[in-house]
């Protein structure tokens, strides 16, 4: 083992291989549900880097008698995530691969609208470096000030903007991978038509880094809109909220580009932890909503289009009242409200999250019903209901009762819990992972909620493609 780490030491420098110390800014996940045990965290800087390294790996693999006394690679980007899908277990067997120094932004081309980055690149400095150019990179989440490129592609993240630009898989053109042998694919096309073979491109986004490491990427850009509005809407229900969308749809087309909904508890959370946010009309509605209109022809015809609209559906009745931004200060205010609930519920105490989706036109009766089944079973628990209802994904959380030890809430009834609300989704023809990825936390639900066939090709190619297991062992699919 320690022949083994001398050789990473002189592939990426002694000062960038750690084996001792506080490692748990890359040992221990965001939520904090998993602290690993690493044999090193190392940071390369470069693809030829990273190649030597997993070749390394894999050479020292094989020379082991037994496939458990070997060693294993976690691809690490800004350790973000929300599936415990980018820390390492605590066998001390594995290294951490931190792609956190490859950040540089290799080129952008104005004209075919394509920007290339490095896998470590902080997904704020990718938007901001399109909007120096004029131009917009859409995707948008919570963590987009210290998530990467890389972890997103891995994991297919959504975030705020997905009804209009999809998720990062329809933004991103072309990949440089390391294999789990060390070599690299060279895919990094700005082509949108390349009809030679199987898309290995798509492959590889959503993989989480179980089938080779993402180190570069071609990502789509597009023209900044010549505005940007924001609207936030009391609505009576759900199904107003689902009734609204539709209106919004045919009302504004494609500058729809968000569409969030929120109920009243997760909004009292935000209110309750960070009262300077002012959360605007949800005492007297169950659930808000946040629309955004991105207009490419005047902020006066996005103002025009929005009123409209607002007034079609006060007329019908799926919005009781409504406040459009007049500033960028103010949306900006608004989507703050927004992306605060995760960190409001954090607060409150630890809690049960769930990524899923559901055709939006099922979304009501499963909330309904959802929210009955769980009360039936644990009277006074409390339930965060929010997110991206333009495309279907909600993040459905269930916190303890009130006064509840949370500790223990989460310890005798996770299971429990997650068995009705996944047995649910799947009634309704949903998923049990929107956006968050599978991780290690989803990994053996699988075999309950997705399909036999798929599951036996998934595992043939992860066989086919890391027959080690060297890749993140353990995560997306076990074999």
């Amino acid at each position: 083992m320690q022949t083994l780490l001398d050789e990473i030491r002189h592939i990426v420098g002694s000062a960038h291989v750690f084996t001792d110390g506080d490692l748990t800014a890359w040992e221990q996940d965001w939520r904090k549900r998993s602290h690993g045990k690493a044999l090193a965290v190392v940071r390369p800087a470069c693809t030829d880097e990273v190649a030597r390294v997993v070749s390394a790996c894999a050479a020292y693999h094989l020379l082991q008698r037994h496939p458990t006394s070997g060693v294993s690679i976690v691809p690490q980007g800004g350790n973000t995530g929300l599936a415990v899908g980018s820390t390492p277990d605590d066998s001390g067997r594995q290294i951490v691969l931190s792609l956190q120094r490859m950040n540089a932004v290799r080129s952008l081309d104005a004209d075919n609208l394509t920007m290339t980055v490095e896998a470590g690149c902080i997904l704020q400095s990718v938007q901001e470096r399109a909007e120096e150019a004029n131009l917009l990179f859409p995707l948008s989440l919570a963590a987009e000030g210290t998530c990467t490129i890389g972890g997103n592609l891995g994991t297919n993240a959504g975030g705020t903007q997905v009804v209009r630009y999809g998720n990062t898989r329809d933004l991103c053109l072309g990949l440089e991978v390391v294999t789990a042998q060390g070599e690299v694919w060279h895919g990094l096309s700005g082509l949108r038509k390349d009809n030679t073979g199987y898309d290995l491109r798509d492959l590889f986004i959503g993989s989480e880094g179980t089938l080779g490491i993402i180190t570069a990427a071609t990502l789509k850009l597009y023209p900044l809109p010549a505005a940007q509005l924001t609207a936030w809407a009391a609505v009576p229900s759900l199904e107003a909220a689902v009734t609204l969308l539709g209106l919004a749809h045919r009302h504004l087309g494609a500058g729809l580009t968000g569409f969030e909904a929120m109920g009243q508890f997760s909004l009292s959370l935000v209110a309750k932890h960070f009262p300077q946010l002012r959360v605007p009309l949800h005492l007297d509605a169950p659930f808000c909503v946040l629309l955004e209109n991105s207009d490419h022809e005047s902020e006066r015809h996005a103002h025009a289009q929005f009123e409209r609209l607002l007034e079609t559906a006060l007329e019908q009745g799926c919005v009781t009242d409504a406040v459009v931004s007049e500033t960028l200060a103010q949306a900006k205010q608004l989507w703050h409200v927004r992306e605060s609930i995760p960190l409001a519920q954090a607060l409150e105490g630890l809690n049960i999250k769930h990524d899923i989706s559901l055709p939006v036109s099922s979304i009501p009766d499963f909330v309904r019903a959802t929210d009955a089944l769980l009360q039936q079973a644990i009277p006074g628990v409390r339930l965060v209901n929010f997110g991206h209802l333009g495309d279907g994904n909600l993040h459905y959380n269930v916190q303890a009762p009130e006064g509840a030890d949370a500790a223990e809430f989460l310890r005798d009834d996770e299971a429990r819990v997650n068995s009705l609300v996944f047995d649910s989704v799947q009634a309704f023809g949903g998923s049990i992972s929107a956006e968050h990825g599978v991780g290690s936390l989803k990994v053996d639900h699988l075999a309950h909620y997705k399909s036999p066939v798929a599951l036996h090709m998934m595992r043939a190619i992860k066989q086919a493609l890391d027959p080690q297991n060297l890749m993140n062992p353990g995560r997306v699919v076990r074999v």
